[in-house]
């Protein structure tokens, strides 16, 4: 998880290029996820109505989208967060991935008029999106309470992780005893962490990413999931040598995610 100079920096209302813009959960039952993530988090959800958007709903806090919610649209659609990085370009991203052992898993399109959007992995699998915004940027919040602050990828290759993402974004790392970080312009709005040093059964899992939300209260967030449902993979931890707190949830239809909240 981050440091406390990785969260207050992270604490901004714009998004640079190739850091974490977005957020998205795919589900069953997006009906569900919009009562507990509006239980947990405060998010109100709304639903664009268009027919061809497929059931996609923005969450808002205080009136400012997020994240986002759908349904599962297809049976190779995961029950997952993804995260979703900013871009000048998305066919150029693509193909950069390529060149450094990525792949496509969704070719860049036109999202309407908001932007493109493609879905991309790392030379392990670990999925990502990408977003070349237009209308739309991404979250107009991010690092403040209830609102995205650190995305972090699960992996078995960091070797080749910290060779794939500065090679295709430019970002730098920051190694210490306890942690890897991800920057990019003095920001830190990432981290890594390497499944092979990981217990049973987190160990198994595939690689991936999972985005963290920060909150006020690890303790009394993580308590108020689990009483809707949620499950506690992780119950709230102080970060070793660092004034935060820290915990990974699983929501009750199985997306996982963290949140994280500076020490009281």
């Amino acid at each position: 998880m981050t440091t406390a100079e990785g969260s207050d920096n992270m604490q901004q209302r714009t998004t640079a290029l190739h850091t974490p813009c977005w957020t998205e959960l795919s589900v069953p039952d997006p009906e569900a996820a919009k009562a507990f993530y509006g239980a947990v988090f405060g998010w109100h959800a709304q639903t664009d109505p268009r027919p061809e958007a497929g059931g996609y709903a923005m969450f808002l806090l205080d009136g400012a989208p997020v994240a986002a919610v759908s349904p599962m649209y297809d049976d190779s659609t995961p029950v997952a967060w993804s995260v979703c990085l900013s871009v000048s370009d998305a066919e150029r991203t693509a193909l950069q991935a390529a060149e450094h052992g990525g792949r496509t898993l969704m070719p860049p399109v036109d999202v309407f008029d908001l932007g493109r959007y493609g879905v991309l992995t790392d030379p392990e699998g670990a999925s990502f999106s990408i977003w070349q915004a237009n209308r739309f940027s991404g979250a107009d919040i991010i690092g403040d309470p209830n609102a995205l602050g650190w995305i972090e990828l699960s992996t078995r290759d960091p070797k080749r992780a910290l060779s794939f993402y500065p090679a295709v974004f430019g970002w730098s790392t920051h190694l210490s005893d306890f942690y890897t970080e991800w920057s990019i312009g003095g920001t830190h709005f990432g981290g890594l962490v390497d499944l092979n040093q990981m217990p049973a059964p987190a160990a198994e899992v595939p690689a991936h990413w999972k985005p963290y939300f920060r909150v006020d209260d690890v303790d009394a967030i993580a308590a108020r999931a689990a009483g809707e449902g949620a499950g506690v993979l992780l119950p709230p931890t102080a970060v070793p040598g660092d004034d935060l707190r820290y915990s990974v949830l699983k929501d009750p239809q199985g997306a996982h995610f963290g949140i994280f909240a500076p020490a009281a």
